[in-house]
């Protein structure tokens, strides 16, 4: 097999996306790129361009600039191919309540075309997939808001899409529900496809994401794996308590720039994760009465901080 075909060709290619609504500038030429069978996750605070993208790059919405390819169609040129290798699941379910489970799957073959029988195959195969078939007869009114979100989930899948947009996939669930969701969207990556998730829960991206991009103000201003980003911030530190007072004031002689809690006899020394570093800082301390130690490492609510500033006029319009 050569070369060419053996190359992974990216799900998605962004470049030098723009749009803008009046003198609101959302977007401020974004390039990304998805490669097949991954995960990435968009980051930002309310009003970044989050939603503004998704909605471009699911031909819902025009934009006014840049270019964008999706599944190896232009999305300026071919926006009918474009939605039938996408699906998308927002995070208000678009289920129809009166409807039961797989009268809901059933309608969604229906506008896809599917023949009678494929359809009720496809249903049947979803409905246990996602674990809805004890209730695939009961009208969704009857449904909790984790299985509401499963069925969303289940008729987006419907079509076999290539490309799956997540905007916000898990506001308002349970903790369960939540983690139900996230070993759904493993098997669909193990099956071969690509997610873009929208998320506000910086765990979620930790937990599930190849690759995250950080949108600030319309821009893409981080990109990297989440580790490969955690490891831009510093703040790294070691958390040691002691058994008394003279203990600790001792440690912080010897360490220099620790943080000093009166109240709990502890310490808060800059350090690194390295085993290196975390023996060499209590070598140092050794015998002055270390009764417990904790570490902190920077996570993505830290590279979010460090990179935006915290910062979202809490505006997205569109």
């Amino acid at each position: 097999m050569s070369a060419v075909a053996t190359r992974v060709r990216p799900a998605v290619k962004v470049a030098g996306l723009r749009k803008a609504f009046g003198d609101q500038v959302v977007l401020d030429g974004i390039d990304l790129e998805i490669p097949e069978a991954t995960v990435l996750a968009l980051l930002g605070s309310n009003g970044a361009g989050k939603t503004t993208t998704v909605r471009i790059l699911s031909t819902l919405l025009p934009a006014d600039g840049g270019e964008v390819e999706i599944a190896g169609f232009d999305l300026g040129r071919e926006p009918s191919l474009v939605r039938g290798a996408i699906g998308v699941t927002g995070q208000f379910s678009a289920v129809d309540s009166l409807l039961t489970g797989e009268e809901n799957l059933l309608l969604v073959a229906d506008l896809g075309r599917l023949d009678r029988r494929a359809g009720r195959r496809r249903a049947a195969e979803l409905l246990e997939r996602f674990e809805l078939s004890d209730a695939a007869r009961k009208t969704v009114a009857t449904y909790s808001g984790g299985m509401r979100r499963r069925l969303d989930l289940a008729m987006t899948l419907v079509a076999q899409p290539q490309l799956v947009f997540l905007d916000e996939p898990t506001v308002g669930l349970d903790p369960r529900s939540r983690r139900t969701m996230w070993e759904i969207v493993r098997e669909l990556v193990a099956d071969g496809v690509t997610i873009l998730l929208t998320t506000q829960y910086l765990d979620e991206a930790d937990e599930l994401a190849d690759r995250v991009a950080l949108l600030d103000r319309g821009r893409v201003v981080a990109d990297g794996t989440p580790e490969e980003l955690k490891r831009r911030i510093p703040g790294g530190h070691a958390r040691l308590w002691f058994r008394d007072a003279a203990g600790r004031d001792a440690a912080a002689r010897i360490v220099g720039g620790a943080a000093r809690d009166d109240d709990a006899l502890a310490l808060r020394i800059p350090t690194d994760d390295t085993p290196e570093a975390l023996r060499d800082l209590l070598a140092r301390l050794d015998g002055l009465g270390i009764e417990r130690m904790t570490l902190h490492t920077p996570d993505l609510d830290d590279v979010f901080f460090a990179v935006t500033g915290g910062h979202g006029d809490g505006r997205e319009t569109a």
